[in-house]
């Protein structure tokens, strides 16, 4: 009996040792880690890094600028209780790797789509391999010259007449010039309006009247967006993919069924209203915080060398806060970054856009400022042109390369100079020096609370031509 009575105390005392000495042997072995590590979180037994990931989760995009900015190689592998071994990058030679030279490494992943799933089923953004490539294939379509030139260019010139231009002249009326607006939400709409026109064809009036955006972002996404796809079919608007119609002919003739085709769309317009609506919001509080580019646009507005600038501007905005805060992959087998950090097989590999945007090592001493000049080689060259893809990844880049991101600089730069050239936006109580609003990164970053602004018009002379030229 005193025997047993004497193992029941030593049984939880051995335990307590057999841990001590681990986590003393585990502090050995971590204290001269290798550069595979990369000053990862501090990270203890069982828990990994989970303080440190619990202590920083209302400033989780800060927490990882600086461990990456830290980093000699701008890469560290975060371990955590409950969640799987993650590899998050900075370094544009391991994004290089990821989506372009060992591309089929890295899928989006299971882990991924499952979570996805609900939202966009079997989407272009939701799968990998064949699938993908098929509809990649599909809905290059929707983004050719022609298609930007023709639908996209007569949809933006109408939605700006119709709902854009209006509501920001009420406001301006509105209250002794005082009505306040949310620019965030408006230019969501907006952008929503657009892309229901360009993806499910025609002039738009059967996406608009019937599927509000606060129904989009409900529950019923999946049976309202099916409603449009059954509606065509009905009315035998699907003869041909040459016939016109949009993205919804053309994957109803390609022999898609109805759920297909809902996910297709449903994925279109959540990445057409939600990105370009994002680095909107964003341009215009950075143009209310910077009258001098604001004006030199307005200034050299009829000139190419206006075009260039608010190009470079709109770059500008994006690599400090891009739509997409991070994006990840998962490693179908063991590989090896280019900076020699290991990844195993099922590893979560997380390349980091915000955090890039904000690297000394990348941008220079000033990369935490807004400088458009930064991306201006020469009066008539793309601002972009020349600046890889996997140094500022906010379209991605390789074969995933965003096939849209065209139609979003169309889109952005028809809204900024309409926008500009007719109003002066003054957010509410943005005090001089005040902190920026919070960038929220959700699936799609937006700034919390939204922008609140007051309009004024400008004077007659800026309002010369068409709504965006």
């Amino acid at each position: 009996m005193a025997d047993l009575e004497c193992c029941s105390y030593m049984l939880p005392l051995l335990t307590c040792c057999l841990f001590f000495i681990y986590t003393i042997c585990y502090m050995i072995t971590t204290s001269s880690r290798t550069s595979d590590d990369h000053l990862a979180p501090k990270s203890y037994p069982v828990i990994g890094c989970l303080v440190d990931f619990y202590r920083n989760r209302r400033r989780l995009l800060a927490w990882y600028t600086s461990l990456l900015a830290a980093s000699p190689s701008q890469t560290i592998v975060v371990d955590r209780l409950g969640a799987r071994r993650t590899v998050v990058t900075a370094n544009p030679a391991n994004v290089e790797h990821i989506l372009k030279s060992n591309f089929v490494n890295y899928p989006k992943g299971k882990p991924f789509t499952d979570v996805l799933g609900d939202l966009l089923g079997g989407g272009i953004f939701n799968v990998d391999g064949d699938a993908w490539y098929a509809q990649r294939k599909l809905v290059s379509h929707e983004f050719s010259a022609r298609v930007i030139r023709d639908t996209v260019g007569v949809a933006l010139e109408r939605e700006a007449a119709a709902t854009l231009v209006p509501a920001l002249d009420a406001a301006s009326a509105g209250d002794g010039g005082m009505a306040v607006v949310d620019m965030q939400e408006l230019l969501r709409q907006f952008a929503f309006n657009v892309v229901c026109r360009v993806a499910l064809g025609g002039d738009g009036e059967m996406a608009l009247a019937p599927l509000p955006l606060a129904r989009l972002a409900s529950a019923v996404i999946h049976d309202a967006v099916m409603v449009f796809v059954r509606r065509r079919r009905r009315n035998n608007n699907l003869a041909s993919a040459s016939g016109g119609g949009g993205l919804v002919a053309r994957m109803s003739a390609a022999g898609y069924g109805d759920e297909a085709i809902r996910d297709a769309v449903v994925s279109f317009i959540m990445a057409g209203r939600d990105t370009t609506s994002s680095a909107l919001t964003w341009f215009f509080w950075l143009m209310s915080r910077h009258r001098d580019v604001e004006a030199q646009i307005l200034l050299d507005s009829s000139s190419s060398g206006a075009t260039v600038l608010l190009h470079a501007a709109l770059c500008e905005t994006m690599r400090l806060y891009p739509p997409v805060a991070w994006d990840s992959k998962h490693a179908a087998d063991d590989d090896t970054l280019p900076d020699g950090t290991r990844v195993r097989r099922g590893d979560r590999v997380t390349y980091f856009p915000y955090g890039m945007g904000r690297m000394e090592s990348i941008w220079g001493t000033d990369a935490g400022e807004f400088r458009p000049a930064r991306w201006m080689t020469s009066s008539s060259s793309p601002a972009s042109e020349g600046v890889s893809p996997f140094k500022w990844p906010v379209f991605q880049g390789g074969p995933r390369t965003c096939l849209g991101k065209e139609m979003a600089f169309v889109q952005m730069k028809f809204v900024a100079a309409a926008v500009l050239r007719r109003f002066e936006l003054r957010p509410v109580a943005a005090a001089e020096g005040s902190p920026p609003p919070e960038f929220v990164p959700l699936l799609t970053a937006h700034m919390a609370g939204g922008l609140k602004v007051t309009v004024r018009r400008r004077s007659q002379r800026r309002q010369n031509g068409t709504c965006g030229r």
